[in-house]
């Protein structure tokens, strides 16, 4: 089979369309450094690692909304015509929740970002081990990657995860002089196989702490790749919707990247009852109604998601839970998306 030698560069996909990819009992162990690089270290039980230079690691981009690994390949910049920006860039919606999902091969911003394929040699290290490094420098596209491992001319393989050390992650400290952020978390798919969960944003807006009191959220973040000047707010958008509720952004003390904000829930159920009065189903019924969380550092810019992946949790929506809060109008809860960003979920009372 031909394999893709470097990012965007047409190939064949280790799997096979209609059919489900091998899988090899040869784990990988991950390390992951404060730049935002990762190592994979995989042991030859036959001892043929210091001999062999014909070892690769690929990973290969999962369609976004996708669960299992990806069985097709499409071309990079294989999309329709006005084809919606990748996660993080685009008008304000959370594509992983709602179905609307941006061209998992759209090209982004950056001219090296590996859209669907990254080759990676695996070389010798030691008499038993092989190493591949994917360096901070190289951008991986927004979304989740399938790792396998190719060995000479066998079919590449679904490589499993071993001792996964990801405690530099929660180190990072993104420099203000930096064009882009690269988040990079490796961990283990529901099928047990080795996956990595990437994000590329820049400018982003970090969560670090939220609190459910007083009938809102109150929210303290760090801003990296902007700088947080007059008109700053924070922005709650109607899913689906034009519908936007605002409230007025705080600089932590002596300036830098900091801000707060408190959100108070009765803004949304007003505005949400506002919008289901325009529009209301025919049959009366109420469905949960889901605001997402955006930062506008300043009039004139561009908002900027707010979310939460500077650590090591590659999936928030099944481990975070904030509580919520009940009022007459119904039940107001914070939580993150499958993309790790901010949304509160309205739910209106029975009956």
């Amino acid at each position: 089979m031909t394999l893709p030698r470097t990012p965007g560069e047409g190939g064949t996909s280790p799997a096979s369309p209609g059919s489900h990819p091998p899988r090899t009992g040869l784990r990988a162990d991950c390390t992951a450094d404060t730049a935002g690089g990762l190592t994979f270290d995989l042991v030859l039980p036959d001892g043929s690692a210091a001999g062999r230079w014909d070892a690769a690691l690929l990973l290969e981009r999962r369609p976004p909304g996708r669960r299992a690994p990806a069985h097709a390949y499409a071309p990079a910049g294989a999309h329709a015509p006005g084809a919606a920006a990748p996660y993080g860039h685009a008008a304000p919606a959370d594509r992983a929740d709602s179905g609307e999902h941006a061209d998992p091969f759209a090209p982004g911003d950056a001219t090296d970002t590996a859209d669907h394929w990254v080759r990676l040699p695996l070389f010798p290290f030691g008499e038993d081990r092989l190493r591949a490094a994917l360096p901070s420098t190289m951008t991986l596209a927004e979304g989740r990657w399938d790792a396998y491992v190719a060995l000479g001319e066998d079919e590449p393989q679904r490589l499993r995860p071993g001792l996964l050390d990801l405690r530099s992650l929660g180190e990072r400290d993104p420099s203000a002089h930096r064009t882009w952020l690269g988040v990079r978390i490796p961990y283990a798919a529901r099928q047990g196989d080795l996956a990595v969960r990437a994000w590329l944003r820049w400018p982003h807006a970090e969560l670090q702490e939220l609190r459910v009191a007083d009938g809102g959220m109150s929210l303290r973040g760090r801003l990296f790749g902007a700088p947080l000047d007059e008109g700053a707010r924070l922005e709650a958008r109607l899913r689906s919707g034009a519908e936007c509720v605002t409230a007025g952004v705080r600089e932590a003390p002596g300036g830098g990247t900091g801000f707060s904000a408190t959100l108070p829930f009765d803004a949304l159920f007003d505005a949400s009852d506002a919008a289901l009065h325009a529009a209301a189903p025919a049959d009366g019924t109420r469905a949960p109604r889901v605001w997402d969380v955006w930062l506008r550092p300043s009039d004139g810019t561009a908002p900027v998601r707010v979310g939460r992946i500077l650590d090591d949790v590659p999936d928030k929506k099944r481990t975070v839970v904030y509580p919520s809060h009940s009022a007459a109008a119904g039940t107001a809860t914070p939580y993150y998306t499958r993309d790790n960003d901010l949304a509160v979920r309205l739910q209106s009372p029975p009956g």
